[in-house]
């Protein structure tokens, strides 16, 4: 699809761009939104094989970054005149295992102008089939939607436009080809191991994918359409990939006996480098999942990037941020008591959770003139971390925080990238406790430190987790010292919580250097209760 000149002058209000730096080759789609639906506009393909950039030690060679970096400058020159909240950037296999991928990130955010969000594996295929699905105007059949990547295999299942089952494998059209087409030869021992060795992989998934109950299965990978070319070319089938068909291929690949020779017609040079272990592949899932045709779609991951732009712009106006829903769904999940002294039920539970997050909220809001346009995003996450900040409860009370933020890091969240989700531990891990601990990584921005500032205050204040109103608490902060006012007679009939205040005090007193702000408390001199 044609792209507008790099800097042309357009009215981009009502559109969105998703790029998708894949394993193979890094895409750009921008598409118009139109009320509840995603018109794409034009998009741009770029062949990288990032992944073939690989060595032995997991890092990305300087030869493959540099073509990623060319290729992502062409990018930004189409996205000029596009806000933040107008792009999202995610990242697949590769930056999901390369050593070197953080640094890689910082350079590739700075070329492009937006920031790059690395997703896991279940969660590109979540976003997979969500595009396969709206391409596809979500049939009432259940589908069974594949992938196969440069780096990873993704498959999903459901009906409508969200799966309800969703795997991610570790191999790809690349590294399955390197690692059994050494050199480029091939042959039909070569082929049979790869084979072998794919339908290894799939083997551990195809009774869940089995008990999905499946209806129709559609492939929305390169490797799949280019195998389809070839097969509509050869006129052995009319666009479907079939079990004859891929027996076809078989033999057409055998015959060349090495990649430089594969002159099949519909076969693209970039493709054929890549064919013989994505033919491997896309051969053990016929064999483990017993499909005997394979339809084709249109589209993919990025037009799942991009309607889950369009759900989050619309969020609030009867549309849910897949985020919240997954959130919602995870502290149902994770259900727990206080401790194992003063056991509760889900009900009261729940209750304690909304009154940190209500309070945490007002406390926030206070600060939006000095947010800005970063107080919707700490809202949201602020209330998110309000609402699972007792998850680890379910693994033990001692560190319960600790534990809670461990789970949220290495859960699948579906609607979260990696970033973001660190991002949710960072806030539950600092709920409570030592600031200190917080210092160790990264540091955060200063306006990470408000939003937690505020989460600390609404956990510090419900302590007591009884229904109690808690008092008219005034947060302000003028860019240097974040000062709390709290009437005195509440705190002179507190003495816990006002304790409890002057100790928060004292937390962000000892950061010391790493302090993001002097934390006061308007109030009475406060002494440890009797």
């Amino acid at each position: 699809r044609p792209l507008h000149p790099p800097g042309a002058r357009l009215n981009t209000a009502t559109q969105l761009a998703a790029v998708d730096l894949g394993s193979n080759s890094f895409r750009l789609e921008i598409g118009r939104a139109d009320g509840s639906e995603i018109h794409i506009l034009s998009s741009l393909r770029v062949n990288i094989r990032l992944a073939a950039g690989l060595d032995a030690g997991k890092m990305i060679d300087s030869a493959a970054q540099e073509r990623a970096l060319v290729a992502l400058a062409q990018f930004a020159g189409h996205l000029e005149g596009f806000s933040q909240h107008q792009v999202r950037v995610v990242a697949t296999n590769t930056l999901r295992v390369a050593k070197n991928a953080a640094q890689f990130i910082e350079r590739a955010g700075e070329t492009l102008g937006f920031p790059v969000e690395v997703i896991a594996g279940r969660e590109e295929a979540r976003l997979i089939f969500s595009g396969v699905a709206h391409s596809e105007r979500a049939p009432l059949q259940r589908q069974l939607v594949i992938d196969i990547g440069g780096g990873s295999t993704e498959f999903s299942a459901g009906s409508g436009f969200d799966p309800d089952l969703t795997e991610s494998l570790y191999m790809g059209s690349i590294n399955h080809t390197e690692t059994h087409f050494p050199g480029g030869f091939i042959d039909s021992f070569s082929l049979r191991q790869a084979e072998l060795a794919a339908r290894r992989e799939v083997q551990v998934i195809a009774a869940s994918i089995a008990a999905s109950g499946w209806q129709s299965a559609i492939a929305s990978s390169g490797t799949a359409r280019s195998i389809a070319r070839m097969l509509r070319e050869a006129k052995v089938s009319d666009g479907d990939i079939t079990s004859e068909g891929m027996r076809w291929v078989r033999k057409a690949i055998l015959c060349a006996r090495h990649i430089h020779d594969l002159d099949i017609g519909g076969l693209k040079l970039e493709r054929a480098l890549n064919l013989p272990g994505g033919f491997a592949i896309l051969s053990a899932i016929f064999t483990e999942l017993g499909i005997s045709s394979l339809k084709i779609a249109g589209h993919s991951l990025c037009l799942g990037v991009l309607y889950g732009l369009l759900d989050r712009a619309n969020a609030g106006a009867g549309v849910q941020d897949k985020r919240a829903l997954s959130v919602a769904q995870f502290a149902q999940r994770f259900q727990a008591s206080p401790s194992p002294q003063a056991p509760s039920s889900p009900s009261t539970q729940s209750a304690q959770l909304a009154r940190v997050a209500a309070l945490t909220g007002r406390l926030l809001v206070q600060l939006r003139p000095w947010l800005g346009s970063h107080y919707a995003a700490a809202a949201c996450f602020v209330d998110w971390a309000a609402r699972l900040h007792e998850t680890g409860l379910t693994i033990a009370h001692n560190g319960y925080h600790r534990h809670s933020a461990y789970l949220i890091s290495h859960a699948d969240l579906p609607g979260f990238s990696r970033p973001e989700q660190q991002r949710l531990a960072f806030f539950v891990l600092g709920h409570t406790g030592k600031l200190s601990k917080l210092t160790r990584s990264e540091a955060p921005a200063l306006t990470e430190w408000l939003a937690l500032a505020c989460l600390r205050l609404g956990v510090l204040f419900h302590r007591s987790r009884q229904a109690h109103p808690p008092p008219d608490v005034q947060i302000r902060f003028d860019g240097a010292d974040l000062t709390l006012a709290v009437d005195d007679e509440w705190l002179r009939a507190n003495a816990l919580t006002a304790y409890s205040l002057k100790e928060e005090a004292r937390q962000w007193q000892a950061l010391g250097a790493a302090r993001p702000f002097a934390f006061s408390i308007v109030g009475p001199p406060v002494t440890m209760p009797a």
